[in-house]
């Protein structure tokens, strides 16, 4: 993370190459991770209900809880690598403001309901599901919103 020891990232051509390659490479990766979530657990509650508990008149099986413990667990992994990384380069980046300070909690905080929400609706009650989606929607809306922030930081912001 040597963008971090930089005292003007737009002086630095190429770390300013690299830092827009790695906003848009975890902008790819949000996107995706929407598709791949509708394919694979769903995005709707009905669709992940069946998912997770299954659905006898369609001869669906529950989820396996070893198979969901090791999604959970590489959300986990992959929630943390993207947002701690965004984070950084964020803070670096974009002007610390009260705004940016909320998003910069808000996302945090909505990426834990998110994993909180759909280990509680597994474990406990379907009534889980509902908060996962929203958190999950909103997680991914305020990451997408710190990636064109800094970008728009490390190219017209003069004050870096």
């Amino acid at each position: 993370m040597r963008f971090t020891l930089l005292k003007n990232l737009q002086r630095e051509s190429l770390m300013k190459n690299i830092l827009s390659g790695l906003l848009l490479f975890i902008f790819l990766y949000l996107l995706s991770d929407i598709f791949v979530k509708q394919s694979t657990l769903g995005l709707s509650v009905e669709s992940i209900n069946t998912t997770l508990f299954g659905n006898e008149e369609e001869f669906l099986d529950p989820m396996n809880k070893a198979y969901f413990l090791e999604f959970w667990h590489m959300e986990i992994f992959f929630m943390m690598m993207t947002l701690l990384t965004l984070s950084a380069v964020f803070i670096r980046i974009a002007s610390i403001n009260k705004r940016n300070t909320f998003v910069l909690h808000a996302v945090m905080i909505f990426a834990l309901g998110d994993l909180l929400c759909i280990a509680a609706a597994y474990f406990f009650s379907s009534v889980f599901v509902l908060p996962h989606i929203i958190s999950f929607f909103l997680w991914h809306l305020l990451a997408l919103y710190m990636i064109v922030s800094s970008l728009w930081g490390l190219y017209y912001d003069t004050s870096l």
